[in-house]
């Protein structure tokens, strides 16, 4: 079986997200979400919290499975059984970091691949931070992430859910 790794923040999980999981998982036998615990983000939601906005959207997505890890990227793959690592890239200004991650990726494990996937378009503009800021605001976020996570957004900002 080949399996992916898909790891990232996803304070909050957005479409975007969640098209980059639909298309690794048509790519490889099985793909783990893997929720990084990066307190240096100050991230909005907490890991377990995070966790659950993504189970819940995960119904009806054979092969998609959603962990946490706090251990370095590389070594939770090598523990997972992962060959790749899926990284999603929205704009050219995310290639950068990517490329540098990658190429260390590779020198910490020169077997581990790193897959970069293109959300489909509407989302390359949609960012997780973006739409913190605009629920923050109490504008309307419902074009960009799931149901659960705009009733989330709009209790933590001290809205009322929709």
């Amino acid at each position: 079986m080949k399996i992916a790794i898909y790891p990232g923040t996803f304070d909050p999980v957005t479409y975007g997200h969640l098209d980059v999981m639909d298309r690794g998982a048509r790519i490889f036998d099985g793909v783990v979400v893997a929720v990084a615990q990066n307190k240096e983000k100050n991230p909005l939601f907490s890991p377990g919290e995070r966790l659950a906005l993504i189970e819940e959207n995960l119904k009806g997505r054979p092969g998609v499975t959603v962990t946490t890890f706090e251990c370095l990227l590389i070594d939770f793959a090598k523990q997972q059984g992962a060959t790749a690592i899926i990284r999603g890239l929205r704009a050219l200004s995310d290639f950068e970091y990517e490329f540098q991650m990658a190429l260390m990726n590779r020198r910490l494990h020169p077997e581990m691949e790193t897959i970069f996937l293109m959300p489909h378009e509407s989302y390359s503009y949609t960012s997780s931070r973006l739409i913190k800021q605009v629920s923050q605001f109490g504008g309307d976020v419902s074009p960009f992430v799931p149901r659960n996570v705009v009733d989330s957004l709009a209790l933590k900002h001290g809205h009322s859910p929709r």
